[in-house]
């Protein structure tokens, strides 16, 4: 064990008390001894499950800026609306405290310009976790990639293909953000759980970086049918015209000459996936048939062949495993999100011990979210390319 890490959450909604109810409660070096919310039940309801667990009473608040005064408090954990994510990670660093954000995308370019200024200027600690990036299998092909294994990366994909028409359609009545955001914006407006990993394996940041992006996105039609068959009394919502396209595709170009296929689907009856899918000179990865395609893999000499090796990814844990997860299965993964929660929630506070860098750092936060930003314009102009900044001012080259 090392250091206690005074900690307090801002948004205590679906994904906020369901990571402190049944994932970072096991963390050993960590007090929860703030919550806040703007709806007081939401902050009393935590605050109960915590005190049955025997854990100390934490400090309730309905304005963050308020608990942040608090001089025993280390971190803050950001759980709160996407449209809050950025104000309220300045604050925190302007306060001193080290700050965990949760995903999501930018509403403009100002917004991350000014994340990245705050951060150089506070110099306070800031992860944004991307709990994808600790997935069992992306941490394998990343760690494949590295090895060289699946040769020159050219393209990678990945997607957010999530049914949310019942969370979307619910929103008024579970106090949920989505909502707004599906009538008023058309974007790719959840980028980063495909990307993360994908710049990851492509050193996003570290010797390489995003150019341009061209987005196009398709008709909305699938909310307003969902809300005639599953909501029909709601005549508001009936009447609603959407904004969001039901299926949207993102095209960037990296300096390195890669590129990124990133696709949202979150409207129209579908199966979960994230698509991840992997292409190099020597091989390829595809998450949706689970499936490893190696050149000098005996077990698949073409490309007939290589059908009937599909779901074959188990095939190549024992010689390729990442190590994090090695570990991990040995000690008992964690829940939330099959263990990915636990493990970027350990690095957040191994890095606040220890003042290590953060694995998942602002410049990495603000690129990933600055997709939704610059799709939202390109889709606007029909597709027209339009340019990625460089968050990092050049320090990408080196």
């Amino acid at each position: 064990m090392g250091k206690k890490v005074n900690l307090a959450v801002i948004g205590l909604g679906q994904r906020g008390a369901e990571l402190l109810k049944n994932v970072y409660t096991e963390h050993p070096d960590v007090e929860f001894i703030a919550l806040c919310d703007v709806y007081e039940d939401r902050v009393e309801e935590t605050a109960r499950v915590l005190k049955e667990m025997g854990r100390v009473e934490p400090k309730k608040f309905s304005d963050y800026r308020e608990m942040l005064k608090m001089p025993e408090l280390d971190a803050v954990l950001i759980c709160a609306s996407w449209e809050m994510h950025s104000e309220m990670a300045k604050d925190c660093m302007r306060a001193g405290k080290a700050v965990a954000c949760e995903v999501g995308g930018a509403y403009s370019l100002q917004e991350c310009w000014k994340l990245v200024e705050c951060h150089e200027e506070t110099k306070t600690p800031l992860m944004f976790m991307e709990n994808c990036v600790y997935g069992r299998d992306e941490l394998m092909v990343l760690r494949m990639a590295e090895e060289g294994v699946l040769g020159e990366i050219v393209h990678c994909e990945g997607g957010y293909r999530h049914d949310l028409r019942e969370e979307i359609s619910f929103g008024r009545e579970k106090r949920h953000y989505r909502l707004d955001n599906y009538i008023h914006r058309n974007t790719e407006n959840y980028p980063t759980h495909e990307l993360g990993p994908i710049a990851k394996i492509l050193h996003i940041n570290k010797g390489n970086r995003m150019l341009t992006l061209s987005s196009m996105a398709s008709k909305a039609c699938g909310l307003r049918e969902y809300i005639r068959d599953k909501k029909p009394e709601d005549q508001v919502l009936r009447n609603t015209v959407f904004q969001q396209g039901d299926v949207v595709n993102t095209m960037i170009r990296c300096a390195n000459g890669e590129t990124i296929l990133l696709t949202l689907d979150t409207t129209l009856p579908r199966y979960y996936s994230r698509g991840f899918t992997v292409q190099g000179t020597k091989g390829m990865y595809m998450e949706d048939n689970a499936s490893i395609f190696l050149d000098n893999d005996e077990g698949a000499k073409d490309h007939f062949e290589w059908k009937k090796q599909w779901g074959n990814v188990e095939r190549f844990r024992e010689k390729y495993e990442h190590p994090l997860w090695r570990d991990y299965l040995k000690a008992g993964v964690k829940k939330g999100h099959g263990g990915m929660d636990y493990l970027v929630f350990s690095d957040f506070i191994k890095g606040i011990q220890e003042g290590s860098p953060m694995p998942v750092d602002v410049y990495d936060m603000v690129s990933w979210m600055s997709i939704s930003a610059l799709a939202e314009e390109s889709i606007a102009l029909g597709g027209q390319p339009v340019a990625i900044p460089d968050f990092t001012n050049g320090k990408w080259i080196k």
